[in-house]
Parts: C-alpha cells; sequence; structure tokens
C-alpha cells in the first residue's frame, strides 16, 4: 500500500529500508523521500518504521 503518494513509498519499500539498516523516519526518508514533500504521512511512516524495528522486518515481494 502506497504511504506516501507524494514520492511513491509503499510500506514494503518502508520495511525493505529497515531491513537494510534504517532504524529512523529519518533514515527511510534519506533514501526514499517518504515524507520530505508535504509530511502528511510522517506520522503513519514513523509507526511503520517503529514497528518493523520493533517486531523485526516482514518484506513481501511480488511474484
Amino acid at each position: 500500500m502506497y504511504v506516501c503518494i507524494c514520492k511513491g513509498v509503499t510500506d514494503n519499500a518502508i520495511r525493505e529500508q529497515v531491513a537494510a539498516g534504517a532504524r529512523s523516519l529519518a533514515d527511510v526518508s534519506r533514501a526514499t523521500g517518504c515524507s520530505t514533500q508535504c509530511g502528511k504521512c510522517a506520522c503513519f511512516a514513523e509507526s511503520l518504521v517503529s514497528e518493523a524495528v520493533t517486531k523485526g522486518v516482514q518484506v513481501h515481494r511480488a511474484a
């Protein structure tokens, strides 16, 4: 699902960044641009990052 419409960032893209070592929204934003334009996605994106860091990452890839 799209989290950041402005930059086209999905929940899986955020999880992939956490799997690659991102530990904060700032880390994810630097890599993807998420929340750097209008900022409306920042709260939800931050919750996804926190959840992925806390629970471990599950990345779903399309077949």
